[in-house]
């Protein structure tokens, strides 16, 4: 029983942090007075993601949060890339 009582808050809790990512997704629109929710590469997503991972977020919400597909967000957080500034 201690199995399946785990396994249900993990789909809470994995739940809830869709929820949360779906808020700051858009909380980030309205500080950049975006109404345009077409899928499309937004200028500066490479700053935004290092900044959420400064945060220690996980590449998946940060793929969710800026709506970048997770490879281009792990393409961004590699070791030279980010050494190299790009």
């Amino acid at each position: 029983m201690a199995t399946k009582s785990k396994t249900d808050s993990e789909k809470h809790i994995e739940d809830i942090s869709k929820k949360l990512n779906a808020l700051v997704a858009l909380q980030l629109r309205t500080l950049f007075n975006e109404d345009d929710f077409s899928v499309r590469r937004k200028k500066g997503t490479g700053d935004l993601v290092s900044y959420f991972s400064n945060f220690g977020l996980d590449p998946k919400d940060i793929s969710e949060i800026t709506g970048s597909p997770l490879k281009s967000v792990r393409t961004l957080l590699t070791p030279t890339r980010k050494k190299n500034g790009k």
